[in-house]
């Protein structure tokens, strides 16, 4: 079994980013599995359609963080896999533990410590089906996110750009100051 590992959330200005991991299996569906893509070559109104399929027909997926805090004081690169480490055990859990004879992927240069070897593969999310499942669900969960801190700081626009470092964000951040989500490390510019 492979099981695909993917971030979304690194390049923002604020709020967490977020981690998937995902098990397809043999039984997820075919016309299902051909429809994966990178999840930055899909619509959102596809990613979320996928995002349900994949949650309701994969054999096992999770969900992690890192929040803004942990970002600024670990670094975006740890954050993000310290969120691959906790997308991990949030699917083995669901799964009632260790799932065996399993292949890791993750995508990038650089892997997780999760207790069994992992291989990077850099744009893993545009090569192999599970890491662009994981690449989905990643998007989807992070974006929606976004959405909800939108509603709580309508002023920054994150419902527009999702934290990115938009023109439009930079200068709402200049306007009204850091948002209560802000990543205090990254250079707003």
């Amino acid at each position: 079994m492979v099981c695909g590992i993917d971030e979304a959330g690194r390049g923002p200005l604020a709020g967490p980013v977020c981690a998937a991991a995902v098990i397809l299996g043999e039984d997820f569906p075919r016309e299902t599995r051909e429809l994966l893509n990178d999840s930055k070559k899909l619509s959102s109104a596809k990613r979320e359609e996928l995002r349900r399929q994949i949650c309701e027909g994969a054999l096992a997926w999770g969900i992690g963080w890192a929040s803004h805090t942990e970002i600024d004081d670990i670094n975006i690169l740890q954050a993000s896999l310290l969120a691959m480490k906790r997308a991990f055990e949030e699917m083995r859990k669901k799964r009632g533990g260790a799932i065996e004879n399993l292949s890791v992927i993750v995508d990038g240069l650089y892997a997780p410590d999760i207790g069994i070897e992992c291989t990077p593969m850099v744009k893993a999310d545009a090569k192999v089906r599970e890491v662009m499942a994981a690449s989905i669900l990643a998007k989807t969960a992070r974006d929606g996110y976004m959405d909800e801190m939108a509603l709580l700081y309508p002023q920054y626009g994150y419902e527009k750009h999702k934290g990115y470092p938009t023109k439009a964000h930079r200068e709402l951040i200049r306007k009204y100051g850091p948002s209560p989500i802000q990543r205090m490390t990254f250079k707003v510019r």
